[in-house]
């Protein structure tokens, strides 16, 4: 490994010279293939770390989807659906739990992945690496890679597709830096241990937090911590589900966030299922036609031509009255806030989409009026203590 890489250019192309190294000793990292750049490194430990801290927290194997050092989706190794293999089209073929880990953390929010940077918790095997293969990525960060894994990853974008490689054992100085404006700030690493544990001061009068949904906010909150403040995470089955991130204020974060949790629940409906696409159809060209499918303007947006571009026969359209018929049975749903909720309308807006089961730091001068709102839905929410702020 060495002790430094230099880098094509910096954020933009105007930002050089541009490099990543390390003060003492060696880049606990190589590439094995490609050319990462300066956004791509960025994304690339933020996503890993995520990854990293998940697996310990759970014992499962973990994946995130990075976009702009945020995630646009997190996941662990759950089995799935066949209705989740068909919304994220892995196929008929093998799933290994990290290829499950991945197709839930890239499926989620398939428009926000789009080019995504990829993290793993383990060494990607070829179940994973078969699903990344046909997905449009910009690279993957992974302890490792088996070798005919390595191979099919490398075939990607013409033979220059992005592989990491990190030295899992790697811990980094306690302490860390950042320049701003040529000024430099120092701070002690945030090495919050987040688990279960956390979950522990449940303030409602709803107590019940089961298991599954103990590993969905223990989920939400460790993706929260590599998230661009303010965020608001919802997640369910082992999986985020939808991610504000960086918004000025909480209930755009909390919109935000429900909006896309509602766009993976309808991309569940029927009607979606069984839209009737082109065989020659390209896969974002397919994600973008059930985004506009699902939304509410689909008809003023897809005219004649996009239509029969994108279907062998014209869909019937996804009535109002339908989408909140099945947006009504979304349940279950975990969500979890970077810091204090300041009002109760947080909580009238997560209701909406399904949301049973709350985490939150707490602290806010309007507790009892967000616990009142909690309570008022049955909904049980725990108070961390804990502030995840992310910059």
């Amino acid at each position: 490994m060495a002790t430094q890489l230099e880098l094509k250019y910096g954020c933009n192309p105007n930002q050089k010279p541009s490099r990543i190294f390390m003060q003492e000793g060696q880049l606990p990292l190589e590439v094995l293939n490609g050319r990462p750049g300066y956004i791509n490194f960025l994304d690339a430990l933020n996503s890993w770390q995520l990854v990293k801290e998940l697996k310990a927290a759970t014992g499962l194997p973990a994946a995130a989807s990075f976009k702009h050092v945020s995630p646009a989706g997190a996941a662990v190794g759950l089995s799935l659906s066949d209705t989740l293999r068909k919304i994220y089209f892995t196929g008929d073929g093998e799933l290994s739990p990290l290829a499950c880990a991945y197709a839930r953390a890239r499926g989620a929010d398939r428009m926000s992945s789009f080019g995504d940077w990829i993290a793993l918790s383990d060494v990607c095997d070829l179940p994973t690496a078969r699903l990344i293969q046909h997905e449009v990525s910009d690279g993957i960060i992974a302890p490792g890679y088996d070798d005919d894994a390595l191979e099919v990853l490398k075939s990607k974008r013409k033979g220059g597709y992005n592989i990491v490689r990190i030295d899992p054992d790697y811990v980094p100085a306690p302490v860390e830096h950042k320049d701003v404006f040529g000024i430099t700030f120092e701070q002690g690493r945030n090495e919050l241990k987040i688990d279960a544990g956390l979950l522990e001061n449940v303030v409602t009068v709803n107590k019940e937090i089961p298991e599954s949904a103990k590993i969905d906010l223990v989920l939400a909150l460790i993706a929260l911590n590599y998230t661009q403040s303010n965020s608001v995470c919802y997640a369910k089955d082992g999986q985020v589900i939808g991610v504000g991130a960086g918004q000025q204020s909480r209930i755009h974060c909390t919109r935000l966030a429900g909006n896309k949790a509602d766009i993976w629940w309808l991309r569940q409906h029927p009607k979606v299922l069984a839209l009737p696409f082109r065989e020659d159809i390209s896969r974002p060209n397919r994600d973008n036609a059930i985004d506009v499918y699902i939304s509410d303007q689909s008809e003023d947006v897809l005219g004649e031509d996009v239509w029969a571009e994108t279907f062998s026969t014209r869909p019937e359209p996804l009535t109002p009255e339908e989408k909140r018929e099945w947006l009504e049975k979304l349940d279950g749903v975990s969500l979890g806030s970077d810091a204090f909720f300041p009002f109760g309308d947080n909580i009238e807006r997560a209701r909406r989409s399904g949301v049973r089961y709350v985490a939150e730091p707490g602290g806010s001068i309007r507790d009892d009026q967000v616990i009142a709102t909690c309570d008022k839905y049955g909904m049980a929410m725990a108070f961390t203590g804990i502030r995840l702020f992310h910059h």
